[in-house]
């Protein structure tokens, strides 16, 4: 089902006065590490009421890492609310790790941290490369999801990387001007690849540039209003590392094919009550994807958020992100 709420109709004034804010912040009752093989340890946490109902946050990337605001999605009185950075990514170790990285074995960490925490059945909430994890998981686990969320539908497919790599220039030419004079004039039709080398290479400095090249790139385009950031501090340079790492590697190694699609398994996971929430502009993963998806499983309710872009903080987006953790309240777990 496609709907747009009356509030996204209106003015921008009266818009903003309907717009839901982030629950407070929260701390988390337990966390720890879980060993997943003999490379990578996970960190997990778990916040909001102990015998609440479970929610999963899956966050992007790859290779962003959860945050203490992921939390604030969810009403902690509700939920039982569970975060973990997936292989390579924040807490986790060893930050930036590219060995044992898959697609294939991020599934299987999300399974193992289920049985892990003894929880039968959850929620999933993820945006970005979350919405990703989100419906391979579903895929394979289909009885352990109660109602799935997503936002910013990405397949991870060659056309998405494409776009990601080149096709942004023609919203942000100025981001990705900057994002491709790393790399030598006349080597930038090969982004990708000129990255990937400097990422893994054994010149700190240059691998340090790359990742700031590409971490600021993304978040330039990821917000409606664009934000240029800066990356000073070791903490930032760390995650900067990290994320492109890790994106750079999923981009060149396991991308999606064709014939392998997600959209080949929805009838998997077709009767999983879903909303699909899409910012009309965003830039990292355009709306065609999400199009794509509603068109082949239409039963999924799919919202369009008229003046929102990528990422879930800005204000519309988040708001309508709200909702639907609110309404899945009334899903029967």
């Amino acid at each position: 089902m496609y709907r747009q709420h009356d509030s996204d109709r209106a003015t921008a004034k009266n818009t903003a006065k309907t717009l839901l804010d982030l629950f407070p912040p929260t701390t988390p009752y337990s966390s720890g590490f879980l060993a997943v093989d003999d490379i990578h340890n996970l960190y997990w946490e778990q916040s909001g009421n102990p015998d609440g109902v479970p929610i999963l946050l899956l966050h992007g990337g790859p290779g962003a890492g959860a945050s203490p605001t992921h939390r604030r999605f969810f009403d902690p009185d509700h939920y039982r609310i569970v975060i973990f950075d997936q292989r390579g990514s924040g807490r986790s170790t060893p930050t930036g790790s590219l060995e044992n990285n898959t697609r294939e074995f991020l599934v299987q960490d999300i399974e193992t941290l289920r049985k892990h925490l003894q929880i039968e059945r959850w929620h999933l909430f993820g945006g970005s490369w979350g919405s990703t994890l989100a419906m391979s998981y579903a895929a394979r686990y289909p009885q352990h999801c109660i109602s799935m969320i997503m936002r910013g539908i990405f397949l991870c497919e060659q056309e998405e990387v494409d776009w990601f790599l080149n096709g942004m220039r023609t919203i942000f030419p100025e981001a990705w001007e900057q994002f491709a004079s790393f790399v030598d004039e006349d080597k930038q039709d090969n982004l990708l690849d000129e990255y990937y080398d400097a990422l893994t290479g054994t010149d700190q400095k240059r691998q340090i540039q790359a990742a700031i090249g590409w971490s600021l790139y993304e978040g330039a385009c990821s917000l409606l209003l664009p934000n240029y950031e800066t990356i000073t501090t070791q903490e930032q340079k760390n995650q900067a590392i990290a994320l492109a790492r890790i994106e750079a590697h999923y981009f060149k190694n396991e991308v999606i094919p064709k014939e392998s699609s997600l959209l080949n398994h929805v009838d998997t996971f077709r009767k999983i009550p879903t909303t699909i929430i899409q910012g009309r502009y965003d830039v990292i993963c355009p709306i065609a994807t999400a199009h794509t998806l509603h068109q082949a499983w239409p039963e999924a309710d799919y919202i369009v958020v008229p003046d929102a872009g990528h990422s879930a903080l800005d204000p519309s987006l988040r708001s309508r992100l709200m909702e639907a953790t609110e309404h899945a309240k009334t899903i029967r777990p």
